[in-house]
């Protein structure tokens, strides 16, 4: 049992020991049946405070012969599948934290050494008489052993990427990359490693298109594959949570919900821990430590960021092209690549069945709201007053008003939507509203409704349902707003806010691409 080599199992207890612990190890039965298969070198990357590092801890305890962990995982998912005892506790394991080596390394040009001399000395430890001193890279002194009695390795490395990531000395980065295609490149890494995990927050690494081990399967949050159910909480796990800490589910769906991952909805598991044992719902992502890393991504002046950005605030989608994307945090050439970075971060959820972008949720929504706090935003400042201001209308039923006001945004902020269908006048639509997010939740699109689909729904938070009504809101492209208004009566569209005690008003707005005019209706609706 070592620091690297064979761990033992006390750090996976740790988290065994936690008031909450969510059951993962269903995860052990898909690794399991990968090892020593071409799908057994994995990297997994996701966000933080989203698992990784005891998801690495959780292997290790399994695999290491460091450690006798049958009693531990005896009672968890893992001890009732047929595989359980196949692979439990039979591996040589190496496990580092490459955040953690900065630390002892003194630097991060002197990682790669440190791991090196550290593994390969308790190697020698391990199997004295069988590694010589001709050993002096780890992949060659794996190779030795594994020709000299056949035993093949495990390999565990979390936070993977942080030479990559954050670091912008290109001759750490050639030095560490080298290190990693020494270990799993080529045929001869399949000789002596039996599984390879690796976890951080970026995918592997790019040069020019292709990745730097492109001999690995990834899953990122652009595509979660079969590992979807162990990339965060699923909407399953958070409900059993909810019930048993008396939260309110509907509030943590609202806060927390929103990532969706190869058909499935994942919750952050920071956020969602926190507000079952605060009871308190909030923003805990800014304590990730990310919060202050995304303001100058989302400052960068690249055409379209920023009207992206506040098209997001306001609760609409942008499509995003994630291909160009390098996988690190410097080689930025376009908004997309910063759209993307800020998805593998956790900042911006994924479609990727659309290949769009948008906010997750109520707690990444505050997190964007402060980070745009500054002066570099001034034009979101201004264009807040002119929402607001459209915002007054509509609650005063000025329907000349808002009509000019839609108008108004669309020239001047929203000029690169241009109007050819009912998607692109919501589009701006959202826009107009964003002074809403402050009194109203993000708005819901298409809600079912008593014969159709309301385009937008308006729903005020519960301390100024007093003051806001609700908004249901019907858009028409190229008709006009009382045939909008009429829908919602004809379709029965306020059926859908039956259980709402509020007022309700309902607004149709439409555009006449022959005119060129925004047209708007606004009523009071009577129960």
């Amino acid at each position: 049992m070592g620091r690297f080599l064979n761990p033992d199992n006390s750090a996976f207890q740790t988290a065994l020991n936690s008031e909450i612990y969510v059951d993962k190890t269903g995860l052990i039965d898909y690794t399991n049946r990968v090892i020593n298969t071409k799908q057994a070198f994995i990297c997994n990357s996701r966000p933080r405070r989203f698992g990784k590092s005891i998801t690495a801890d959780m292997l290790a305890a399994y695999y290491s012969k460091g450690c006798d962990a049958e009693d531990m995982f005896a009672g968890l998912k893992i001890g009732s599948m047929d595989s359980f005892r196949t692979q439990l506790n039979k591996h040589d394991v190496i496990h580092f934290d490459v955040q953690w080596c900065l630390t002892p390394a003194r630097g991060p040009e002197n990682v790669v050494s440190f791991i090196e001399k550290s593994i390969i000395e308790e190697l020698r430890m391990e199997y004295p008489g069988i590694l010589d001193d001709t050993a002096v890279s780890l992949p060659g002194a794996m190779s030795q052993i594994h020709a000299k009695n056949g035993n093949k390795f495990i390999v565990i490395i979390d936070e993977w990427d942080v030479l990559i990531r954050d670091e912008t000395n290109h001759a750490v980065q050639d030095t560490y990359i080298d290190f990693l295609r020494g270990m799993f490149k080529g045929t001869e890494p399949t000789r002596f490693i039996s599984l390879a995990y690796l976890t951080g927050i970026l995918p592997v690494k790019k040069l020019k298109t292709q990745s730097t081990l492109n001999n690995f399967d990834e899953y990122t949050m652009l595509d979660a594959g079969a590992l979807a159910p162990y990339m965060g909480f699923t909407e399953e796990e958070v409900r059993k949570l909810s019930e048993k800490y008396g939260r309110n589910f509907s509030e943590v769906v609202r806060w927390y919900d929103g990532y969706w991952l190869s058909g499935r909805h994942i919750y952050n598991p920071k956020a969602v821990v926190s507000v079952m044992l605060r009871g308190t719902f909030q923003s805990y992502w800014s304590q990730t430590g990310t919060f202050e890393s995304i303001r100058p991504f989302i400052n960068m002046n690249f055409d379209g960021l920023k009207a992206a950005i506040i098209e997001m605030i306001s609760g609409n989608v942008v499509e995003v092209n994630t291909n160009t994307f390098q996988n690190d945090m410097v080689s930025f050439q376009k908004r997309d690549d910063v759209l993307t970075l800020l998805i593998h971060l956790g900042y911006l959820a994924y479609d990727q069945e659309k290949k769009t972008a948008f906010i997750p949720n109520e707690e990444i929504r505050q997190e964007f709201l402060a980070a745009t706090q500054d002066k570099e935003w001034n034009e979101l400042i201004e264009f807040e007053l002119q929402s607001k201001e459209l915002l007054d209308a509509t609650l005063d039923m000025e329907a000349e008003e808002v009509a000019a006001g839609i108008e108004k945004i669309h020239t001047e902020y929203a000029s690169t939507i241009r109007y050819n269908d009912e998607n692109s006048l919501s589009s701006v639509l959202t826009i107009a509203y964003l002074s809403s997010i402050r009194y109203y939740f993000k708005p819901v699109r298409e809600l079912p409704t008593g014969r159709g689909f309301a385009d937008f729904v308006y729903i005020p938070k519960p301390e100024y349902r007093a003051d806001y009504p609700a908004l249901l809101v019907e858009l028409k492209w190229n008709q006009n707003a009382n045939t909008a208004l009429q829908q919602i009566k004809d379709k029965q569209y306020p059926v859908s806010l039956e259980q709402y005690m509020g007022n309700i008003l309902l607004v149709g707005i439409s555009y006449d691409k022959k005119d060129k005019m925004h047209q708007c209706l606004i009523e009071q609706y009577t129960k």
